[in-house]
């Protein structure tokens, strides 16, 4: 799944079930970070598409650059001009790596049901005890159906909020 939106449906259901404390900005930063690679792969015509960091050792890199690369884009933005889009200088750094660590090992969970070519737990084990553990459209339909419900969720909040007022 190399970017796609169907990743975003669980952090859309994590984030409306805890909003102030995950971060569905970092949910998706790290989601999109971690496929940087099997696209590097793609567009390199290189195999295996999915390695060190589609393991949960590289997930866990990610997950610790994450905070520290967001921190250092705050203070970056303190001293120069960086778009604020979708409110991310607001954010506070803890959120933003739950958001993160939820984010990485969820993608680990579906990349290693959907791809032959995972390794979750190199370098210790060439095992993919996950692969297709599910058929791949329940895995999708799981996907979407979380992000409805987390849409659905948040759009609730907002009304409810609203009427409130």
């Amino acid at each position: 799944m190399p970017i796609t939106p169907f990743h975003f449906g669980p952090g859309a259901a994590i984030h409306a079930l805890a909003p102030r404390h995950i971060s569905f900005i970092g949910f998706v930063a790290a989601n999109v970070i971690i496929d940087l690679e099997p696209l590097y792969f793609i567009l390199t015509d290189q195999y295996p598409l999915h390695r060190f960091f589609h393991s949960y050792i590289g997930a866990s890199v990610i997950l610790l650059a994450a905070p520290v690369v967001f921190i250092a884009a705050r203070r970056l933005a303190a001293r120069f001009w960086l778009p604020n889009l979708f409110g991310w200088q607001q954010l506070r750094a803890w959120p933003v790596t739950l958001g993160a660590a939820a984010g990485v090992y969820s993608h680990i969970v579906f990349d290693s049901i959907m791809h032959g070519d995972m390794r979750p737990f190199a370098p210790f084990s060439d095992a993919n005890p996950l692969l297709r553990i599910i058929s791949l459209g329940t895995l999708e339909l799981s996907c979407v159906a979380a992000g409805l419900i987390g849409l659905a969720i948040l759009g609730a909040r907002k009304l409810a909020a609203k009427n409130a007022e």
